[in-house]
């Protein structure tokens, strides 16, 4: 069995929202979507509505159901995250590779979510080789310090999952017509960027730039958001064509609270992520990318989640050259 360790640094806290605002959601962890088309890849957002008896979680603990396979967790700011690697029961094929072993448990430590708030714990993964009508169960453990909650318990057939006292998060397979139309790149990890850039809030073609000064921005994208999360994140390109450094200072949107920048680093299999607060320098003759997995604008507190074919309008505010706006178009979640 093998373990892969990384350190969540790469969002801030999805869906983080005061619990009274959740008084009839379940009591218990559950899916935020509880069904799923067969053999698709998809979002599972488990729904973590509050801790133990009072205190807060400081780890989640799911385990993956045979038939949700190529498991890729989200990280979170500040939560360390282990991925468990074991053998599969059955082969499955991915783009004509036939694999049997992949992600069998995830695992969100060392974190700190008060019991006051609610927080959703994101997954990638297809759906595959599983029926029409039935029901995968992922066994979660909620952890408090040393107090611990196993939602785990699972009805037998026929019998009603309402009755338990501690019942697994379950995902219904339902039959589709979109068998086939999956996505390999995790959301909010891996996104393909797209030209499209902007001037005075005005969408432009793909390709074309904004000048601003001695700089050019181009490429410019965010992504899809899922129901109900305040988060969310923004690339482009800042190509620097003069003699003298500058720097962006700082971003603004009107359909976010608050834009900050950040920048995420691997390494040794570790991930972290800080914000900037003082800003990119864009030296002279340089170019600078945002893009996932490096530099990126994370959208806080966002007003209405970012759907695919939306426009995002920012302010980008620069040292030397000033201000210049710029409207970045919204791909999947996925980015494809």
């Amino acid at each position: 069995m093998k373990t892969i360790k990384t350190f969540g640094k790469t969002l801030g806290l999805a869906a983080l929202l005061s619990a009274t605002a959740f008084a009839d959601a379940e009591a218990h962890v559950s899916f935020l979507d509880k069904q799923a088309t067969q053999d698709s890849t998809i979002l599972a957002t488990l729904q973590v509505p509050h801790g133990c008896d009072g205190k807060a979680t400081t780890e989640v603990r799911v385990k993956l159901p045979e038939g949700f396979v190529f498991a890729k967790p989200q990280p979170k700011a500040g939560w360390e995250l282990e991925v468990i690697k074991g053998d599969y029961q059955k082969t499955y094929d991915n783009h004509g590779d036939k694999v049997n072993k992949g992600a069998i448990e995830v695992r969100w430590k060392n974190g700190n979510l008060s019991d006051d708030f609610y927080e959703t714990f994101i997954i990638q993964g297809k759906v595959s080789g599983v029926e029409a009508g039935t029901s995968l169960a992922f066994p979660v453990t909620q952890m408090c310090g040393d107090m611990v909650t196993a939602w785990d318990q699972v009805a037998i057939e026929g019998g009603d999952a309402h009755g338990l006292k501690s019942p697994a998060p379950l995902l219904k397979v339902v039959a589709g017509e979109d068998h086939g139309h999956d996505h390999d790149d995790m959301a909010g990890m891996d996104m393909s960027g797209m030209n499209v850039s902007a001037t005075t809030g005005a969408a432009t073609p793909a390709g074309e730039t904004v000048k601003v000064g001695d700089l050019e921005i181009s490429g410019g994208f965010a992504k899809a958001m899922l129901p109900g999360q305040p988060v969310g994140g923004g690339f482009f390109t800042v190509k620097n064509n003069g003699k003298t450094d500058d720097r962006l200072l700082f971003v603004t949107s009107p359909l976010s609270g608050e834009v900050q920048i950040h920048e995420m680093e691997t390494k040794d299999n570790v991930m972290r992520m800080r914000q900037l607060k003082d800003g990119i320098a864009i030296a002279a003759g340089e170019t600078i990318k945002l893009e996932p997995g490096n530099l990126h604008l994370m959208f806080q507190k966002v007003k209405t989640p970012f759907k695919q074919g939306d426009m995002v309008p920012v302010t980008l505010t620069f040292e030397k050259a000033g201000k210049v706006d710029l409207v970045l178009q919204v791909l999947s979640a996925q980015g494809k």
